[in-house]
């Protein structure tokens, strides 16, 4: 899918999120990056293939 170089990371790798944008809708509350990837703005995600990585955003107990 990604055709910048150095490539992307993959939707599979773990660091998928730093892939770039391909289309952003904040008044929706998605993107989509180049891997394939959609993020949500809750932190959730959905990969390519269909499985849901659940939001992971720090609550506020941790982020205090």
């Amino acid at each position: 899918m990604c055709q910048h170089q150095p490539a992307c990371p993959t939707a599979e790798s773990p660091d998928r999120d730093a892939a770039r944008l391909t289309a952003h809708h904040p008044e929706q509350g998605w993107s989509r990056l180049c891997n394939g990837l959609l993020l949500f703005e809750d932190t959730g995600e959905l990969l390519p293939s269909g499985q849901i990585i659940a939001p992971h955003r720090p609550t506020t107990a941790a982020a205090a």
